[in-house]
């Protein structure tokens, strides 16, 4: 079973800046999508940015020209650097993948999210 670790997370000031990293552990055969979404308190779960394995990227527009979103397919990792952080940043970070495992079959797994808290 394909399981993805989070880190990264953590408080930041207005303006500050903050890397999120996602591993996928187990063996990985192929990784198509790999994104990001969060939930902020009371709002449902968004899409941050994903990244495809043929290279297609896509952003939320609330965050286009502050993060980038980025991946390794060696380490089955995704990272998203996220820039200019506001206040409406502030929710819990998930990471979702899916692929196929090591015994080709499919899965589609999820982080178990990380804190971003932008406060002065």
């Amino acid at each position: 079973q394909v399981q993805l670790v989070e880190s990264g997370g953590g408080l930041v000031q207005p303006g500050g800046s903050l890397r999120l990293s996602c591993a996928a552990s187990g063996i990985v055969f192929s990784i198509n999508a790999m994104g990001w979404y969060r939930q902020a308190p009371g709002k449902q779960r968004e899409l941050v940015a994903v990244t495809t394995s043929i290279g297609i990227t896509n952003y939320a527009d609330s965050v286009k020209g502050r993060f980038t979103i980025s991946r390794d397919n060696a380490k089955s990792t995704v990272y998203l650097q996220m820039n200019s952080l506001k206040p409406e940043d502030t929710a819990v970070y998930y990471c979702n993948m899916d692929g196929l495992d090591g015994r080709r079959r499919s899965f589609d797994s999820w982080g178990q999210g990380t804190q971003v808290t932008v406060s002065s």
